[in-house]
C-alpha cells in the first residue's frame, strides 16, 4: 500500500588487493544492513578488490580470489534474502577484462553488468585495464569464466539488465562514467521499466567536483523520473595520485532524500527510503516518457529477469516528510518562492488588464485573501505605467464584520493610494431576505450566501462602471473544499490566487510586505497577518470579536492543504495519505482527527466540483491546480464511494 523501498549506499573502508577482507566488510555490512529493514544495498565500483590496484588487475591472483569473494557473498546472502546487493568487482569474460556489478537478490546472483564507458582522460587510464560493455558477445556466464559458481545458468550479463526485486520494483544498474555520457545507459533502461537505477562509482575529489556529481544525480534522476543512488569508493583506496571522497547521493525525482555530509568519508552506511508510488504516478501522468519510450527503446532492448525476491520491507518513515508541501522549510528559499510566485500572479494580471485596457476593482475584506489579491493588483497597475489609483478597493461590511477587520480594510486601501470606497450592505441584504421570505434572525445558509452575492453583485457593476474587471481572491484551499459561494465569491474576472493554496498565502504577503512599494502599509499587513481566518458572515460575539472561524467547520488548512497535494500530485489513495498524515502531525492532531477531516476533504471535494468546472480564468504557479482547464478534469457527478468507504475501515 504504501509503495516505498529502502535504499542504502554502504561504503567500506576498502584495503586495495586484500579482497579477503573486503569481502569480511561487504558481508558486515550486509547484515547490519537487514537489521535496519533495508530492501537494496549498493556499495562502490570494484569494491571486492578496490578500484585503485593499477595493473594488479593483470594479477589472476586478484582475479581468481575476487571470484572467490563474490561466492562467499553470495552464500552469505543466502541467509539474508530480503536485501538486494549490488557490488563492484572486476570479471574476466572470455578474453576480455570488465569492470562489472554483480547483483544479488532473493539470496542468489541474478546477473552481471559490466561498465560501458570506460573513462581513458586525464587522470583515468581504464581502458589499459577493461574492456567496454559494447565489446561484450555473450548473455550468460560460462563455467570457464567463474568456476567458483554452481548455479551459472541463471546469471544473465550484460546491460540491458532490469531486475525484478521485491514487489515488482525493477531495478537497473550502471557503472560511474556512464553516468556522464551524453546518453547514459540508465536513460534507456528507465525507458525500459527501471524505476531504481543504482550507480557503483569510484569518483575521485577534485574542486568543485561534489556538487557537480550531485547535479548530475539529481538532473537524471529528474529526467527519467526515477530514484539514482549513487556509490563512489571512500578515502581508503589509494592516494598515490588521486583522494576518493567516499561521496554518495541518493536522488528521487530532482530531488536529493539524502547525501552524506563529510567531503572526504568512508566507513558508513547512508539509509533512506524512496517513494516508489510518487515515481509510478508521476510517469503515469507523463506523456512525454511514454513517446519518449516509444520513440527510442524496441522490445528486445531490454531483458527482465525476476528475482523471485522477498516482499519490500520499506514503511517509508525514513522518507523526508513535510507537514506543508507547498512551503519551503527554509527562510530563504520560502522568501524565494513566495516572490516568485507573487510575480506570476502579477505577470498574469498585468497582461489581461493591458489586453482588455482595464482598471482592477477588488473587494476588501481584512482578510488573507483579499489582501494579496489587491497588493497583486497594486503590482500590476503599477508596472503598467498606471497609478494605484487605477485600482479600486470596495469594503462591504456588513453582519458578521468586526472592527479589528473593517478599519484594516480602511487603513490598508489608504496606504496603498489606491481608489477606496465602503459600501454597507446590511439594508440591500434585508431588503433580499424581505423579498424572498427569509428571516433574518435564521443564520443558516441562506444567511450567509445572501451576503456573499451582494457583495459580487456590487464588484460587478461598480467594474463596469469605472471600467474595471472584478479581480477574484478566493485560494485554491477554498476551491478544493468548495468554501466559497457558488456565483458569489466563488465568481470573478480573474482569479489571480486560484492555484495558491492557503497555507501558502500568509507567507507570500509577508515575502511581500517588505518591498518598498508596500513598506507604508507593512504594520497593518502584519496585523492582518494575525487574524483568524473567517468569512466573517455570521454576526460578532459580545467583545466584537470574530466568532466565525473557517478552521473550525471545515478543518485545519494545513491538513487539507497535506490531503490536497498527495491526492492531486500523486493520485496516493486516503489509506496512503492517512498514514503519512499521522506522521507529519503526530504532535498536533491525534489520528482520528487526521481521518475525521479526510473525510470531510474528500465529501467536499467531490461534491463541490461543479464549482471548479466554471471558475474564472486564472493562472498556475505550482505543480497543483483544480482549475478545470489545467489539471483537474473531473465530471461533477463523479462518486466518492470508494475513496470514502476505505476510509471508514481505516
Amino acid at each position: 500500500m504504501l509503495d516505498y523501498i529502502r535504499i542504502a549506499c554502504a561504503v567500506p573502508q576498502v584495503k586495495v588487493g586484500d579482497v579477503q577482507k573486503n569481502t569480511q566488510d561487504i558481508c558486515t555490512r550486509i547484515a547490519e544492513a537487514d537489521q535496519q529493514n533495508v530492501d537494496l544495498l549498493v556499495f562502490p565500483e570494484l569494491a571486492l578488490t578496490g578500484y585503485t590496484c593499477g595493473d594488479l588487475f593483470f594479477q589472476d591472483t586478484l582475479l581468481t580470489a575476487a571470484r572467490k569473494g563474490l561466492r562467499e557473498i553470495v552464500d552469505f546472502c543466502a541467509s539474508y534474502p530480503a536485501v538486494t546487493v549490488v557490488v563492484g568487482l572486476p570479471v574476466k569474460l572470455g578474453a576480455q577484462l570488465y569492470n562489472c556489478a554483480a547483483v544479488i537478490s532473493g539470496g542468489k546472483l541474478r546477473g552481471i553488468v559490466p561498465k560501458t564507458f570506460i573513462p581513458n582522460h586525464g587522470e583515468f587510464g581504464e581502458k589499459r585495464w577493461f574492456a567496454s560493455a559494447m565489446d561484450l558477445r555473450i548473455t550468460n556466464l560460462d563455467e570457464a569464466d567463474f568456476p567458483e559458481l554452481t548455479d551459472r545458468e541463471n546469471v544473465v550479463v550484460g546491460t540491458d539488465c532490469i531486475f525484478r526485486i521485491g514487489d515488482g520494483t525493477k531495478l537497473a544498474v550502471e557503472i560511474c562514467e556512464d553516468l556522464w555520457a551524453p546518453l547514459p545507459p540508465s536513460t534507456q533502461l528507465a525507458l525500459g521499466g527501471a524505476e531504481v537505477i543504482v550507480n557503483l562509482a569510484a569518483s575521485n575529489e577534485t574542486v568543485g567536483k561534489r556538487t557537480f556529481r550531485t547535479d548530475m544525480v539529481k538532473h537524471q534522476s529528474a529526467s527519467c523520473i526515477c530514484a539514482y543512488a549513487f556509490c563512489s569508493a571512500g578515502a581508503t583506496e589509494s592516494t598515490q595520485d588521486l583522494v576518493f571522497s567516499g561521496h554518495s547521493v541518493i536522488a528521487q525525482k530532482g530531488k536529493v532524500l539524502a547525501q552524506n555530509e563529510k567531503d572526504i568519508d568512508s566507513d558508513y552506511m547512508l539509509i533512506t527510503d524512496v517513494d516508489l508510488g510518487a515515481i509510478r504516478a508521476d510517469r503515469g501522468q507523463s506523456a512525454t516518457f511514454r513517446d519518449a519510450a516509444t520513440a527510442y527503446l524496441a522490445p528486445e532492448d531490454i531483458f527482465c529477469v525476476d528475482c523471485n525476491a522477498k516482499a519490500l520491507r520499506s514503511d517509508g518513515s525514513l522518507y523526508p516528510l513535510v507537514k506543508r508541501p507547498f512551503v519551503p522549510e527554509a527562510r530563504q528559499a520560502r522568501l524565494a518562492r513566495c516572490r516568485s510566485i507573487f510575480q506570476m500572479q502579477v505577470a498574469g494580471l498585468k497582461h489581461r488588464l493591458q489586453t482588455i485596457g482595464a482598471n482592477a476593482v477588488v473587494g476588501i475584506s481584512g482578510g488573507l485573501d483579499s489582501t494579496l489579491a489587491l497588493l497583486v493588483s497594486v503590482a500590476a497597475i503599477k508596472q503598467l505605467g498606471r497609478h494605484a489609483t487605477d485600482v479600486y478597493g470596495i469594503t462591504m461590511p456588513c453582519f458578521g464584520t468586526s472592527d479589528r477587520t473593517y478599519q484594516n480594510s480602511l487603513a490598508l486601501m489608504k496606504l496603498l493610494g489606491i481608489s477606496s470606497k465602503e459600501i454597507n450592505i446590511r439594508n440591500a441584504v434585508n431588503v433580499h431576505f424581505a423579498d424572498i421570505g427569509h428571516d433574518p434572525a435564521v443564520h443558516d445558509t441562506t444567511y450567509e450566501n445572501a451576503q456573499a452575492r451582494e457583495r459580487t453583485q456590487i464588484l460587478m457593476d461598480f467594474a463596469g462602471r469605472v471600467g474595471g474587471i472584478v479581480i477574484g481572491t478566493g485560494d485554491m484551499s477554498e476551491l478544493a473544499l468548495g468554501w466559497c459561494t457558488y456565483n458569489g465569491d466563488h465568481m470573478s474576472m480573474y482569479g489571480v490566487n486560484c492555484s495558491i493554496p492557503k497555507t501558502l498565502i500568509r507567507w507570500i504577503i509577508e515575502a511581500v510586505m517588505e518591498e518598498p512599494e508596500f513598506a507604508a502599509a507593512k504594520d497593518v499587513l502584519a496585523d492582518i497577518l494575525d487574524t483568524p481566518i473567517s468569512p466573517e458572515l455570521l454576526p460578532p460575539d459580545e467583545q466584537g470579536k470574530i466568532s466565525q472561524q473557517t478552521e473550525d467547520i471545515v478543518g485545519p488548512y494545513e491538513l487539507h492543504d497535506f490531503y490536497l497535494f498527495y491526492m492531486l500530485r500523486y493520485g496516493f489513495a486516503p489509506a496512503k495519505i492517512y498514514t503519512l498524515a499521522c506522521r507529519a502531525f503526530r504532535e498536533e492532531f491525534p489520528p482520528a482527527t487526521v481521518k475525521k477531516w479526510l473525510l470531510v476533504f474528500y465529501r467536499r471535494f467531490f461534491t463541490q466540483q461543479f464549482k471548479r468546472n466554471c471558475q474564472p480564468d486564472g493562472v498556475k504557479v505550482g505543480s497543483v491546480s483544480v482549475g478545470p482547464r489545467m489539471d483537474l478534469k473531473m465530471p461533477s457527478d463523479a462518486s466518492a464511494r470508494l475513496w470514502l468507504q476505505e476510509i471508514e475501515n481505516l
